[in-house]
């Protein structure tokens, strides 16, 4: 019906078959004229509304500028317009022209008309869809138009050919449409070229340099034509971070985080109140259970029930207990709201998923296109009679289908890839930002290390593992599309094959869970380790903690060892699997009846089929296992994100009360359920005020400092401040940027501001001394400055913030007596550039607190006494006590005030000497970079002024100042990844191991290939016995050998897997213990000059990678290799002439290899290297968080860390196209040769990988390599076990720098120090007084002299021994997490006994005892649980538990208060009075008793005397002496 219908339409026949069954087919002119005009036209009048939607749009794209390419578009289509009125012409001229007669002919069919109208409309809607296309903002070309014109282009293809046969016949009837018909398809030819050109409005063209993607058009945008530019200048030269483009908005980490954010906060939201509803519940059953079970009891004891039955309730109830503790245990893991991570992923990323999702499902419905054109192609070349063109049909289809497949395909893995990497930023950027507003209680729950992992570890797998999620649906879908098919080959046989398959899914355990928390563990102590790494190297306690990580290494490998086995296993099945299911189906096949004969068609479509389902098969168990994984990540993700925040209530700003800091009657704890700390707490202070804190060590003046800016848990009331706030912490906070940014701190620089406050906190002089001035960088944890040096910068920050209240925490104890009476007076005191602010100073100096407004004294967490000095002193309570234990202060009182003036004068002299260059103690110093990359970084000639950094010093920014950069950029290698890499890891593997592998592998695959070659001379049966039946024989011999083949190929998988899993382990173990050997061994300025973030970096990325992914690619390159070794070997068999097209092929794909390799290799070390300062950056936040918060600079860092992320996002984004460009690539090569054999392209694809599998092991052992150099394993005379006997120290003309290049920091020291002899040495920052210490102990080696200690020189023994007879009491006490008793013994070298008398000794042990766990108490990470003042006892207990001859005290007193101060110096009187002590002090009191006091300047001796006679010498020592109040008359204190 519908047929006689479009016959009458036409005027023609619409469909003969004899038409195409010929030689020479061609399509009825019917059909040309209807259907094939309606399919371009169609899809064009579908898509069109889309595009006019922009043109009713408010906001427009660039509506003013035409471009030549947009006006030549607008051309072509108005003289198609023109060609389509010019047909409808011809019609009505033809019908109601003059020229008929009036009944001579008939009328023209409707298609005529129907045509050009339709053509008519649609030339107009193209207009319109230009101009919609030109206004819409950053639109460069438009793929519906693109993909109209091809259709246009293709449909017309087949009315060209037949017009041209007709015209070469010379049967043109109708020349106008005939004319038409080519000047209308030349047009449409020329739009279709026009239209595959990028238009880029003027404006955006800066972008599109930037960024090229911006303005590809559809074409290059399909085949990522676009990143050529990328890979050739990649090849030419390595690639740097300089090179990269910058990202797309959507792609930037600011974008995605805020479309995060904002789905997260309601998903949040319901997850808090689910959870606590359930909280809710658990606690009301549990009290109902309680209650049940008391009513019960008493109602028993009541009626006077026997007590059997009493007993029987009890046992029962017990019983319900247990089952309830049981699930309890279940429930407690949910101890944080949950489930809300993977919908809001979802939600934010939905569309990508939804794209993503259609081109998977295009793909999957494509690769099952193939098997049935190979089965028609096999049908085709058995059967001669049908027609040459029908094979050539076959061929183009399958060419057409292969590339439309590697198109969806890649645009499916690029839109996948890129959603993992905007997960894994969504979830970096958020766990950033948590961690700047988590609470206490949340913090301490995860250390640094683990926190750092969240974004490390756990966001990767997230990314991991959402680039094949889709895997969840196409997986079951691939096996139902495949059985389905499969059925109708070989019916109901597949079920046998079925089950088969069924049955070896296997049921795999994954070890994930338990791997993770080793990693954990392992990464937390390399994190300590690297923290306290100088005190590891004084106390040479290396190898307890290298031994503890080894442990934990251990463990996480023996966990890997059981994984690869049960992987091993899995693989072993799975490679079996085609195998066994093929094996099966077709000897059922063949049983099931005699008339079953397996022709070629179906053998070779049946194995293509079930190839197809060894891809879902394989890749189920993998999905499942990184579900797992993924399940662990997300549990500790929604713990972290869902964790408390700081209560932002504790702090209101009222702007009604008149004080500028009040609390009244506050309670404060540092957890929710805790004791308070500070009970009962009122105070109101006045605004402008200068308020001292003081009390004893542990009496709560942190906390309180910490209870002012909202960081504890206040129970009731709460705190008020006006204004903003400034915090100078008790351990200064610095930062790894230059000294000015650690003092700008995010504020505007005004020079004269600047150098005001650089005058005040006496900064002058040490700008001197630093190589780079205000631009020198500071390392991490503020690594090349002295600790008094940070101090003064903490205090600049703040002085420098236009703060209104300053929270200074104990910030004069880490400098000398002289320079605390200046930065009292400059910057603290009555007079200082703080004066009209309102001020709150903790502090043990009694010198400063007679200036001050008001006193408050705090004992045990209450305040015992507030008051103005002269009040408390009249008032006779706890504070004058205090004060009367220490007489000096009376000698204060008398002290006039004029004096006191003077002293700042006196300051001065002292100065002037110092020389300009003499680098600071342990200043600059430690700033030691390695020689070759000081070359480098002269070679680039760069200074890194900050981007807020002023100008005014580029005339100097050519020459690199010396020490002025401290970090070096990370080194990366270039080039290609050297063979001995491959060499190194397959040495770690084992020779013995590398070769077996290959060897099985290679059996494998010759089982494999004859498995094929049995299976095409299995087929040639079907001819052979055509016509007779199939001997049984022979059936059971065909079915037999196949099958043994196929068992022989898992089995030898089987063994190859194992062997690997072996070796691999065994590589990893050596590896790893060979880098923590070599970073145990590296000499100190190594950890100064590189960032923790890095050295973590290598534990955690490069490790992993060793571990898991090198292995992995190994694998799939040996048997790729192989795999296509035998491919070629069988094709070639096939069809030897094959063997011609192999070598140009070869050529070609080596060609598009060596250019990808180069470009892919470097971006893959762009990623590694920009991904450490992520991590570097968020462990810095999280360790000045109290600082950060304080100052309200959040947001600030927010930004930094985005930034940070782009940085590292732009390597990864071109990695990821890098990859597609690539993969497309190389699928056209393929897509070629699918004419010669459709299974080399298979095959071809999967060889991919054999250049990149360098690059991770590449990146892993260069490590390695870079440390190598570094271990330098001398072995030294050991001197005998009890040296020093004596403990003399002599130095000779001893003269020492930091590192070649650098200046003299000690020059040329001589001296003797007797046997128990007491010697002070004082100086000024910056005299070389740690530079002495660390001489002693060799962290730096001499020049030139020699240091002898009981007449042996101690460059000649090892370092162990050395450092093992010497004890020190460091600047900064230092712990490890861990118990108290390892902080004290790690080797467990003492009894318990001996641990307990040094704590009584060292006055802990009453706070032991009073501990739980006692001397197992668990320190945390750093000591954060300890008050300063404790952790330095422990570290003087330390000291008394080594008894050596030699004792260092590095102003071993600085952070505690004077009682504690005067414990401790009793203390080493009295247990060291045998020992040589040599006392570095900032208080010249703790030296007035020692046997002699030297006094250093810029690195010379300049006094060397007994304290008295220094006095009267009336030298540096005098004039130090009275800034600190001392004179004669005082000498006995």
């Amino acid at each position: 019906m519908c047929a006689a219908a479009l016959d009458e339409y036409c005027g023609s026949i619409f469909w003969n078959a004899s038409y195409v069954e010929k030689e020479d087919p061609d399509l009825p002119v019917c059909v040309e004229q209807t259907v094939l005009v309606w399919i371009p036209l169609g899809f064009l009048w579908l898509c069109a509304p889309h595009h006019l939607v922009s043109l009713f749009r408010k906001k427009q794209g660039n509506t003013t500028h035409l471009s030549k390419l947009y006006l030549c578009k607008q051309l072509l289509v108005s003289l198609l317009f023109l060609t389509a009125i010019a047909a409808l012409a011809v019609t009505l001229g033809e019908d109601f022209g003059p020229s008929k007669g009036s009944l001579s002919a008939a009328k023209n069919p409707g298609v005529y008309y129907a045509n050009p109208v339709l053509f008519i409309v649609t030339w107009i809607l193209v207009l319109l869809c230009h101009e919609g296309v030109r206004r819409k903002p950053g639109a460069v070309d438009s793929a519906t138009l693109f993909i109209f014109w091809l259709l246009l282009v293709l449909c017309h293809i087949f009315p060209f050919q037949t017009l041209l046969r007709k015209a070469l016949w010379g049967k043109i009837s109708d020349l106008p449409r005939f004319s038409l018909f080519y000047i209308s398809f030349g047009l449409e030819f020329i739009s279709l070229i026009l239209s595959a050109v990028a238009d880029v409005a003027p404006d955006a063209k800066e972008q599109v340099k930037r960024n090229p993607e911006a303005g590809a058009a559809f074409l290059s945008r399909i085949t990522f034509n676009w990143f050529n530019s990328m890979v050739i200048r990649g090849f030419k030269q390595p690639l740097v971070q300089e090179d990269m483009w910058d990202l797309n908005e959507v792609d930037s980490t600011a974008y995605i985080n805020k479309s995060f954010v904002h789905f997260m906060q309601p998903e949040l939201r319901e997850a808090r109140i689910r959870y606590e509803a359930k909280q809710k519940n658990k606690k009301s059953k549990d009290k109902a259970q309680d209650e049940a079970f008391e009513n019960g009891l008493s109602s028993g004891l009541a009626k006077g029930i026997s007590q059997d039955v009493l007993m029987m309730e009890e046992k029962g109830m017990k019983e319900d207990k247990k089952k309830k503790k049981k699930k309890d245990k279940k429930k407690e893991k949910v101890d944080y709201p949950n489930s809300w991570l993977i919908t809001t992923i979802y939600k934010t990323f939905k569309w990508i998923l939804l794209e993503s999702a259609f081109y998977k499902l295009l793909t999957d419905l494509l690769s099952f296109a193939s098997p049935q054109l190979l089965k028609l192609m096999i049908s085709f070349t058995q059967d001669k009679s049908s027609y040459v063109w029908e094979g050539y049909l076959y061929a183009v289809l399958l060419l057409v289908v292969a590339l439309l497949q590697s198109l969806f395909l890649q645009q499916y893995f690029q839109r996948c890839f890129v959603l993992g990497m905007k997960v894994r930023t969504a979830i970096m950027a958020a766990v950033y930002k948590k961690a700047l507003v988590v609470s206490n209680e949340a913090r301490k729950e995860s250390t640094v290390g683990e926190t750092v992992n969240l974004m490390s570890a756990d966001a990767q797998r997230f990314n991991d593992v959402t680039n094949f999620i889709h895997l969840l649906w196409s997986c079951p879908l691939q096996i139902m599309l495949s059985i389905i098919f499969l059925w109708l080959e070989l019916g109901p046989s597949v079920l046998a094959g079925l089950l088969v398959m069924v049955f070896l899914m296997p049921r795999m355990i994954y070890f994930q869970v338990e791997n993770m928390k080793f990693k954990d563990k392992r990464l937390k102590i390399m994190n300590e380790i690297l923290n306290g790494i100088k005190i590891l190297k004084l106390y040479a306690w290396e190898p307890s903690f290298q031994a503890q990580v080894e442990n934990i290494r251990g463990s996480e490998l023996k966990v890997m060892r059981k994984f690869a086995y049960l992987t091993s296993v899995s693989t072993f099945i799975f490679s079996c699997a085609p195998a066994l299911v093929s094996l099966v189906t077709f000897a059922v096949f063949v049983v099931i009846s005699p008339d079953n004969i397996l022709t070629a068609e179906k053998a070779f479509t049946s194995i293509s089929l079930f190839n197809i389902l060894r891809f879902p098969l394989a890749m189920l168990p993998m999905l499942i296992g990184a579900m797992v994984q993924t399940a662990v990540s997300k549990k500790r993700l929604e713990k972290f994100l869902g964790g408390d925040d700081l209560e932002n209530d504790i702090v209101r700003h009222d702007p009604s009360l008149n004080t500028a800091v009040s609390i009244c009657d506050g309670s404060f704890a540092w957890e929710k359920d805790a004791e308070p700390l500070l009970k009962n707490l009122s105070l109101d202070i006045k605004p402008g005020k200068l308020v001292a804190v003081v009390g004893a060590v542990g009496s709560g003046k942190s906390s309180l400092m910490s209870a002012l800016l909202g960081e504890m848990h206040c129970s009731k009331s709460f705190v008020n401040i006006q204004g903003s706030l400034a915090f100078v912490p008790q351990q200064a906070w610095i930062q790894n940027a230059t000294l000015r940014d650690n003092i700008l701190f995010g504020c505007p620089h005004e020079e004269k501001r600047f150098q005001e406050v650089i005058q005040a906190c006496a900064l002058a002089p040490d700008l001197k001394l630093l190589a780079g001035g205000e631009l020198t960088e500071i390392g991490e944890k503020g690594i090349n400055l002295s600790g008094g040096q940070k101090q003064r910068v903490s205090l600049a920050r703040a002085a420098y913030s236009k703060a209104d209240i300053f929270l200074l925490d104990d910030p004069l104890s880490a400098v000398d007596s002289h320079v605390g009476k200046h930065l009292f007076d400059q910057v603290i005191g009555p007079n200082g550039i703080l004066k009209n602010k309102t001020r709150i100073l903790v502090t043990h100096g009694i010198g400063f607190l007679p200036y001050v407004d008001e006193i408050v004294v705090l004992t045990n967490g209450v305040v015992s006494e507030v008051g103005s000095y002269k009040a408390l002193r009249a008032s006779k309570g706890a504070f004058s006590e205090f004060l009367d234990t220490y007489a000096q202060e009376q000698h204060n009182q008398t002290q006039p005030e004029s004096d006191h003036e003077t002293a700042d004068i006196e300051l001065i002299p002292e100065r002037e000497d110092t020389q300009p260059d003499s680098p600071p103690e342990d200043a600059v110093s430690f700033t030691l970079k390695r020689e070759n990359s000081i070359r480098r970084s002269q070679r680039k000639g760069s200074v890194r002024l900050r981007k807020n950094g002023s100008l005014k010093k580029t005339e100097d920014a050519g020459e690199l100042k010396k020490g002025q950069k401290l970090i070096e950029k990370e080194a990366m290698e270039t080039g290609q990844v050297k063979f001995s890499m491959y060499l190194q890891y397959l040495r770690a593997m084992g020779w013995g191991y590398a070769i077996m592998v290959f060897v099985v592998y290679f059996i494998q695959n010759v089982a494999f290939i004859g498995q094929n070659l049995w299976l095409s001379d299995w087929t040639g049966d079907s001819v052979e016995y055509a016509n007779t039946t199939y001997p049984s024989w022979k059936r059971d011999m065909r079915v037999g050998v196949f099958g043994a083949l196929g068992v022989a190929q898992g089995l030898f998988v089987f063994i190859g897997t194992l062997l690997l899993a072996n070796a691999s382990v065994n590589a990893s173990r050596i590896l790893h213990s060979r880098l923590l050997n070599n970073i145990m061994r590296v000499p100190m300025f190594f950890f100064d000059t590189t960032p923790t973030g890095r050295v973590v970096n290598r534990f955690a990325k490069d490790i992993f990678t060793v571990d898991e992914a090198i292995p992995q690619s190994f694998r799939s390159w040996v048997l790729c290799l192989l795999g296509v070794l035998g491919t070629l070997f069988v094709i070639c068999l096939a069809t030897p002439f094959f063997a011609i097209i192999i070598v140009p092929l070869a050529l070609l794909y080596y060609f598009v290899q060596r250019f990808y390799v180069a470009t892919s290799r470097q971006l893959r070390r762009l990623d590694s290297v920009s991904r450490s300062p992520i991590y570097s950056h968020f462990s810095e936040t999280v360790s000045g968080l109290s600082v950060i918060r304080a100052y309200g600079h959040q947001e600030r860092f927010l930004n930094h860390n985005e930034k940070t992320i782009d940085e590292n996002l732009k390597s990864v984004y071109p990695w990821i196209v890098s990859n597609r460009w690539l993969a497309i690539r190389l699928e056209f090569v393929g897509n070629l040769v699918v004419f010669f054999a459709a299974l080399f392209a298979v095959i071809s694809r999967d060889s991919l990988d054999s250049g990149l599998v360098g690059l991770s092991i590449s990146y892993a052992l260069n490590v390695t390599q870079t440390l190598n150099w570094l271990a330098k394993w001398i072995t030294n005379p050991r001197p005998e076990e009890k040296w020093p006997k004596d403990g003399r120290l002599k130095f000779e003309n001893y003269k020492v720098r930091y590192r070649a290049g650098l200046d003299l920091v000690l020059h040329g020291i001589t001296c003797n120090v007797e046997s128990t002899e007491k010697i002070g040495i004082v100086g000024r920052t910056g005299a070389g007084k740690s530079s002495l210490t660390n001489c002693l102990f060799r962290l730096i080696e001499a020049t030139d002299g020699r240091i002898l200690i009981d007449d042996i020189d101690i460059s000649t023994i090892g370092l162990h021994d050395l450092r093992n007879r010497l004890t020190i009491i460091p600047q900064d006490p230092v712990l490890f997490s861990g118990s108290l008793r390892m902080n004290l013994d790690p080797f467990d070298k003492f009894s318990d006994e001996d641990i307990w008398r040094v704590l009584e000794l060292s006055h802990l042990k009453d706070y032991v005892a009073g501990l739980q766990e006692g001397l197992q108490h668990e320190v945390a990470e750093g000591g954060e649980n300890l008050s300063v003042g404790q952790r330095q006892l422990l570290c003087l207990a330390r000291a008394l538990l080594r008894k050596s001859r030699i004792l260092i005290l590095d102003e071993a007193t600085a952070a505690v208060d004077l009682e504690t101060d005067d414990l401790i110096q009793n203390t080493i009187r009295k247990e060291f009075s045998h020992c040589t002590v040599l006392t570095i002090a900032h208080r010249l009191h703790s030296i007035m008793d020692s046997s002699r006091v030297m006094v250093l300047d810029a690195g010379k001796i300049v006094e060397f005397d007994s304290p008295a006679k220094l006095l009267e010498q009336h030298g540096y020592f005098y004039a130090m002496a009275k800034d600190a109040g001392i004179t004669q008359g005082g000498t006995a204190l």
